[in-house]
Protein backbone atom coordinates (compact mmCIF):
# COMPACT_ATOMS: atom_id res chain seq x y z
CA UNK A 1 0.00 0.00 0.00
CA UNK A 2 2.63 2.59 1.15
CA UNK A 3 3.84 1.82 -2.18
CA UNK A 4 1.03 2.71 -4.43
CA UNK A 5 1.14 5.35 -2.33
CA UNK A 6 5.00 6.27 -3.89
CA UNK A 7 3.82 5.38 -7.29
CA UNK A 8 0.78 7.41 -7.17
CA UNK A 9 3.29 10.54 -6.25
CA UNK A 10 5.77 9.47 -8.56
CA UNK A 11 3.31 9.50 -11.66
CA UNK A 12 1.99 13.33 -10.59
CA UNK A 13 5.68 14.25 -10.05
CA UNK A 14 6.47 13.08 -13.42
CA UNK A 15 5.08 16.25 -14.85
CA UNK A 16 6.64 18.70 -12.29
CA UNK A 17 10.35 17.15 -13.11
CA UNK A 18 9.28 16.31 -16.72
CA UNK A 19 11.00 19.57 -17.59
CA UNK A 20 13.48 19.93 -15.28
CA UNK A 21 17.14 21.06 -16.77
CA UNK A 22 19.17 18.43 -15.49
CA UNK A 23 18.24 14.82 -14.83
CA UNK A 24 16.21 13.58 -11.78
CA UNK A 25 18.76 11.43 -10.57
CA UNK A 26 21.31 14.88 -10.34
CA UNK A 27 19.00 17.12 -9.28
CA UNK A 28 17.45 16.70 -5.28
CA UNK A 29 14.43 17.85 -4.19
CA UNK A 30 14.87 21.66 -3.05
CA UNK A 31 12.99 21.75 -0.16
CA UNK A 32 10.60 24.35 1.01
CA UNK A 33 9.14 25.22 4.29
CA UNK A 34 5.54 24.58 3.87
CA UNK A 35 2.53 26.51 4.76
CA UNK A 36 -1.10 25.60 4.55
CA UNK A 37 -1.95 27.22 1.76
CA UNK A 38 0.94 25.74 -0.40
CA UNK A 39 -0.53 22.57 0.65
CA UNK A 40 -4.07 23.02 -0.03
CA UNK A 41 -3.15 24.38 -3.48
CA UNK A 42 -1.09 21.33 -4.61
CA UNK A 43 -4.15 19.70 -3.67
CA UNK A 44 -6.70 22.28 -5.73
CA UNK A 45 -3.74 21.40 -8.27
CA UNK A 46 -3.73 17.97 -9.27
CA UNK A 47 -6.76 17.57 -11.13
CA UNK A 48 -5.29 20.14 -13.91
CA UNK A 49 -2.15 18.45 -13.65
CA UNK A 50 -3.30 15.05 -14.40
CA UNK A 51 -4.79 16.61 -17.10
CA UNK A 52 -1.63 17.58 -18.33
CA UNK A 53 0.36 14.17 -17.54
CA UNK A 54 -2.24 12.67 -19.83
CA UNK A 55 -1.26 15.56 -22.78
CA UNK A 56 2.33 14.27 -22.58
CA UNK A 57 2.04 10.39 -22.40
CA UNK A 58 3.82 9.03 -25.10
CA UNK A 59 5.97 11.68 -25.85
CA UNK A 60 8.97 11.00 -27.10
CA UNK A 61 10.76 14.32 -27.31
CA UNK A 62 13.36 15.33 -25.37
CA UNK A 63 12.79 18.74 -25.88
CA UNK A 64 10.05 21.23 -23.85
CA UNK A 65 6.72 21.49 -25.64
CA UNK A 66 6.14 25.50 -24.90
CA UNK A 67 2.39 24.95 -25.11
CA UNK A 68 2.57 22.93 -22.34
CA UNK A 69 5.28 24.31 -20.40
CA UNK A 70 3.02 27.41 -20.94
CA UNK A 71 -0.31 25.35 -19.52
CA UNK A 72 1.87 23.86 -16.23
CA UNK A 73 3.32 27.86 -15.55
CA UNK A 74 -0.49 28.65 -15.56
CA UNK A 75 -2.11 26.01 -13.58
CA UNK A 76 0.25 26.89 -10.88
CA UNK A 77 -0.18 30.35 -11.01
CA UNK A 78 -4.37 29.65 -10.79
CA UNK A 79 -3.61 27.69 -7.83
CA UNK A 80 -1.66 30.02 -5.57
CA UNK A 81 2.25 29.76 -6.72
CA UNK A 82 4.12 32.18 -8.10
CA UNK A 83 5.54 30.00 -11.33
CA UNK A 84 5.75 26.57 -12.03
CA UNK A 85 9.16 26.67 -10.19
CA UNK A 86 7.69 27.53 -6.68
CA UNK A 87 4.71 24.30 -7.62
CA UNK A 88 7.99 22.14 -8.24
CA UNK A 89 9.79 22.57 -4.72
CA UNK A 90 5.95 22.55 -3.38
CA UNK A 91 5.46 19.05 -4.60
CA UNK A 92 8.79 17.69 -4.22
CA UNK A 93 9.26 18.75 -0.64
CA UNK A 94 5.15 17.02 -0.30
CA UNK A 95 6.29 14.21 -1.96
CA UNK A 96 9.70 13.15 0.21
CA UNK A 97 6.66 13.40 3.63
CA UNK A 98 4.52 11.73 1.94
CA UNK A 99 7.11 8.80 1.26
CA UNK A 100 7.36 8.55 5.12
CA UNK A 101 4.11 8.30 6.43
CA UNK A 102 2.80 4.79 7.37
CA UNK A 103 -0.70 5.10 5.77
CA UNK A 104 -2.27 3.17 9.00
CA UNK A 105 -0.57 4.86 11.87
CA UNK A 106 -0.02 8.04 10.08
CA UNK A 107 3.71 7.99 11.93
CA UNK A 108 6.98 9.81 10.16
CA UNK A 109 9.70 7.73 9.40
CA UNK A 110 12.39 9.62 7.90
CA UNK A 111 12.85 9.08 4.14
CA UNK A 112 15.98 6.79 4.41
CA UNK A 113 14.89 4.52 7.56
CA UNK A 114 11.19 4.26 5.53
CA UNK A 115 13.47 3.15 1.98
CA UNK A 116 15.76 0.75 3.76
CA UNK A 117 12.53 -0.82 5.39
CA UNK A 118 10.79 -1.06 1.97
CA UNK A 119 13.82 -2.38 -0.01
CA UNK A 120 13.98 -5.24 3.24
CA UNK A 121 10.15 -5.85 2.06
CA UNK A 122 10.86 -6.38 -1.25
CA UNK A 123 13.85 -8.29 -1.58
CA UNK A 124 11.97 -10.81 1.60
CA UNK A 125 8.73 -10.87 -0.99
CA UNK A 126 8.46 -13.97 -2.89
CA UNK A 127 5.57 -13.31 -4.75
CA UNK A 128 7.42 -10.52 -6.76
CA UNK A 129 8.72 -11.79 -10.23
CA UNK A 130 12.65 -12.12 -10.07
CA UNK A 131 13.07 -9.17 -13.01
CA UNK A 132 10.48 -7.09 -10.86
CA UNK A 133 11.53 -7.08 -8.16
CA UNK A 134 15.61 -6.31 -9.81
CA UNK A 135 13.94 -3.20 -11.29
CA UNK A 136 12.03 -2.40 -8.13
CA UNK A 137 15.20 -2.85 -5.92
CA UNK A 138 17.18 -0.70 -8.24
CA UNK A 139 14.88 1.97 -8.39
CA UNK A 140 14.37 1.80 -4.14
CA UNK A 141 18.68 1.90 -3.82
CA UNK A 142 18.58 4.67 -6.15
CA UNK A 143 16.32 6.92 -4.47
CA UNK A 144 18.07 6.16 -0.90
CA UNK A 145 21.29 7.28 -2.88
CA UNK A 146 19.45 10.49 -3.11
CA UNK A 147 17.43 10.33 0.00
CA UNK A 148 17.58 13.69 2.04
CA UNK A 149 16.65 14.13 5.76
CA UNK A 150 13.83 16.36 5.83
CA UNK A 151 14.87 19.85 6.30
CA UNK A 152 11.99 21.02 8.12
CA UNK A 153 10.43 19.31 10.53
CA UNK A 154 6.79 21.33 10.63
CA UNK A 155 6.54 19.94 7.53
CA UNK A 156 5.53 16.83 8.33
CA UNK A 157 3.13 18.07 10.99
CA UNK A 158 1.38 20.07 7.70
CA UNK A 159 1.69 16.99 5.41
CA UNK A 160 0.38 15.04 8.10
CA UNK A 161 -2.19 16.90 8.60
CA UNK A 162 -3.29 16.90 4.91
CA UNK A 163 -2.39 13.29 4.51
CA UNK A 164 -6.00 12.02 3.64
CA UNK A 165 -6.58 15.06 1.19
CA UNK A 166 -3.21 14.38 -0.45
CA UNK A 167 -3.72 10.77 -0.67
CA UNK A 168 -7.16 11.07 -2.46
CA UNK A 169 -6.07 13.14 -4.99
CA UNK A 170 -3.18 11.23 -6.04
CA UNK A 171 -5.60 8.04 -6.23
Amino acid sequence: MHQMIRLAIAAVLAVAFAYSPAPLAAQPVKQVKLTDKHVEGFIAAQQDMAGVAEKMQGSSSDKPDPKIEAELESIAKKHGFQSFAEYDDVAGTISMVMAGIDPQTKAFTEPQIAIKKEIEEVSADKSIPEKEKKQMLDELNDALKSAAPIQFPGNIEIVTKYYDKIDAVLQ
